[in-house]
C-alpha cells in the first residue's frame, strides 16, 4: 500500500509517470480537452472539486518547476492562489493555452467554474 494522500487510483498512476518537463494542466469544468493527453475528470458538479482544492493537493505532491496561465487571469482570483504557493506563473494568451494542451501528460477536470482557472503546472525533479 503506498503512503500518499492522493486516494484517486487514476490520478496517482498518471502522476507517477510524469518526468521532468512533462505538463499537467488543471483545469476548470469549461476548457475544450483535446484527443491525446490522459484525461482524469474529477468533476462531480459545479464547483467540486474547486481549482483551489487541486492545486492545493498538487503543489503538495509535485515537484513544480514553473507554471502558466492564460494572460486573461492577470485580474482573477486564480493568479492569487498560484502566487500564494509559490507558483510565479508565466502568462500566454488563453488561445496559446489551450494550443498547448495537446502536448500535455495530464488534463486534470475539475468542477470549477471561475473564468481561465485553467493552470499549466511544468514537473521540476527533486535533485
Amino acid at each position: 500500500m503506498l503512503k500518499s494522500e492522493i486516494l484517486n487510483a487514476p490520478l496517482l498512476g498518471a502522476l507517477a509517470t510524469c518526468g521532468h518537463t512533462d505538463t499537467v494542466v488543471i483545469a476548470d469544468c469549461g476548457l475544450p480537452i483535446p484527443e491525446g493527453p490522459v484525461v482524469i475528470d474529477l468533476a462531480l458538479v459545479r464547483g467540486l472539486p474547486s481549482f483551489e482544492q487541486v492545486l492545493d493537493v498538487l503543489a503538495r505532491n509535485m515537484v513544480i518547476e514553473h507554471s502558466t496561465l492564460a494572460a486573461e487571469a492577470k485580474d482573477g482570483p486564480v493568479l492569487q492562489l498560484c502566487t500564494s504557493r509559490g507558483l510565479e506563473p508565466g502568462f500566454i494568451s488563453h488561445e496559446e493555452l489551450k494550443a498547448e494542451l495537446p502536448a500535455a501528460k495530464i488534463i486534470i477536470r475539475t468542477g470549477e467554474s471561475t473564468p481561465y482557472a485553467n493552470v499549466i503546472l511544468h514537473c521540476g525533479v527533486a535533485f
